[in-house]
């Protein structure tokens, strides 16, 4: 099935450093639009090609080998030259095994880059289905900050000028870490979970007004930053507005839809002398309980519900008593 996104070929050739063993000119046009991969036995033990997607990466492994390898080299020079002729994206050879002479004439042939690694075929395959199912997940870019603190990926947005970029690096001096700063690409990278990361000429900088552009990496260290983190919070400044209503208990659970899925979000009124990165800190440690089970909110309600049970209880008794 088609992607709305693509990834150019040569980055996933870099990015698993495999073999070059043909390339076309023109492979740095290549893109990439397919999380699927295939392993093309069928097509090629019988030559069935009823709904091949030849939009996917080929992977020809020790079983297909081992096929090809039985056969004689003018058969084996027909059942590849039909599968080149699909005009596919890429086909990799898996636990670097030889490459056939008629592989590579076909792979010259109809212009298909052939590429080889010494993985095994099963890991290989899921760790590029993994990599691909990030690389062309649909996303959305936000304006924001995302920082890690205590493990919980928290997307802080609001209006500019509320205090965001101040607000992460307080928290990157406590020790937690920045991910972006003012733009946030977010990512669906499976149906219940969304990563956020720093567009690549922006990341590690944070802008402060009066100041200007720091880079937080050089100043904190590496330990200040990370390339990726995935969200599981979103908190939303405001400027306090007296007359909202606002959740002071915290019953009720927020959420935030993004790419399709709800993410637990709450709202935090600011005004002078409020410290945002305590209050951050605090948000991340209790969204962390309450995905262990334990919601704060809801124990103190249980327990005034308790206790004026309790209460009217005793008062029936003592009214039952003095008739």
């Amino acid at each position: 099935m088609d992607q709305a996104f693509s990834v150019p070929l040569r980055k996933m050739v870099d990015h698993f450093e495999l073999e070059i063993l043909h390339e076309q000119k023109d492979v740095e046009k290549v893109k990439i639009k397919n999380s699927d991969i295939y392993r093309p036995g069928i097509q090629l033990a019988i030559e069935y090609f009823d709904f091949f997607d030849n939009t996917r990466i080929q992977i020809l492994g020790k079983v297909e080998h081992s096929y090809l390898g039985s056969l004689t080299p003018q058969l084996r020079k027909e059942v590849l030259d039909k599968l080149f002729a699909c005009k596919l994206p890429a086909v990799i050879i898996t636990r670097e095994l030889d490459v056939f002479p008629e592989l590579l004439e076909a792979a010259k042939k109809f212009g298909v880059p052939l590429y080889r690694t010494p993985k095994g075929t099963s890991v290989f395959m899921s760790t590029l289905i993994a990599w691909l199912n990030v690389e062309l997940a649909p996303r959305i870019t936000r304006h924001g900050v995302l920082v890690e603190v205590y493990g919980e990926g928290v997307l802080i947005l609001g209006e500019s000028g509320v205090g965001k970029s101040e607000t992460a690096v307080e928290l990157v001096k406590r020790g937690h870490r920045l991910v972006a700063d003012d733009a946030v690409e977010i990512k669906k990278v499976s149906s219940i979970s969304v990563v956020g990361t720093a567009p690549e000429i922006i990341r590690h900088f944070i802008e402060i007004r009066g100041i200007g552009i720091v880079d937080v990496r050089k100043i904190f260290g590496m330990g200040a930053v990370k390339e990726t983190e995935k969200i599981d919070l979103i908190i939303h400044i405001e400027q306090w507005n007296k007359d909202k209503a606002y959740d002071r208990l915290g019953i009720e659970d927020e959420t935030t839809d993004i790419l399709g899925i709800k993410i637990p979000s709450i709202t935090v009124p600011i005004r002078p002398g409020r410290n945002l990165a305590v209050i951050v800190e605090v948000a991340a440690m209790n969204n962390r309980q309450k995905k262990m089970g334990f919601n704060a909110a809801e124990e103190l309600s249980e327990r005034i519900t308790k206790q004026m049970e309790y209460t009217l209880s005793h008062k029936d008794d003592e009214e039952e008593s003095e008739n």
